[in-house]
């Protein structure tokens, strides 16, 4: 492992375009909460927020098939597809430093949980907007048994209609 770069030191400098970055939610994001609940319609039950490994906490986890899911924000670990390539500006090489600490992070914490006994399934941000349907199989795939999709529900009229 190569040694990192100590930015430590290094302030932050505060820019227009950087802004709207303060404050993202970190848990319970739009695509997190869209997978959450395909997982569910297929029939899988989860636990959120819970520690898989020492200093290791996955997104949501189904403790019965001792699988650990971790949903990757692209910007945020580096997505080789929509992750940035290059950084510009004042804060470039911190830039570059923090994503490739998260991508370290990700290696380490995949290994950790792994080694706990966890079978481990990250899922990029960008396949769960491109087809939340086949993320979420995906992570049903990785659980012992195959997934059972919820019945569709009759509307109140014909179910109380079939009635004697």
């Amino acid at each position: 492992m190569a040694p990192r770069e100590d930015t430590t030191n290094a302030e932050w400098v505060s820019t227009e375009l950087s802004n709207h970055l303060r404050g993202r939610r970190t848990s319970n994001t739009a695509p997190e909460v869209a997978l959450r609940r395909a997982v569910h319609r297929l029939g899988l039950r989860f636990r959120l927020q819970r520690k898989v490994a020492a200093r290791c906490t996955a997104d949501f986890v189904l403790p019965r098939y001792s699988v650990a899911v971790f949903v990757d924000g692209c910007f945020w670990h580096g997505c080789p597809v929509h992750g940035p390539k290059s950084f510009r500006g004042p804060n470039a090489s911190l830039w570059e430093s923090k994503i490739e600490t998260n991508k370290e992070r990700d290696r380490r914490n995949t290994e950790a949980a792994e080694a706990a006994g966890w079978t481990v399934v990250r899922v990029w941000e960008c396949e769960i907007r491109k087809d939340v349907e086949h993320a979420a199989l995906s992570v049903a795939q990785q659980c012992d048994r195959p997934p059972e999709p919820e019945p569709a529900r009759c509307s109140d009229r014909e179910s109380h209609s079939s009635r004697p």
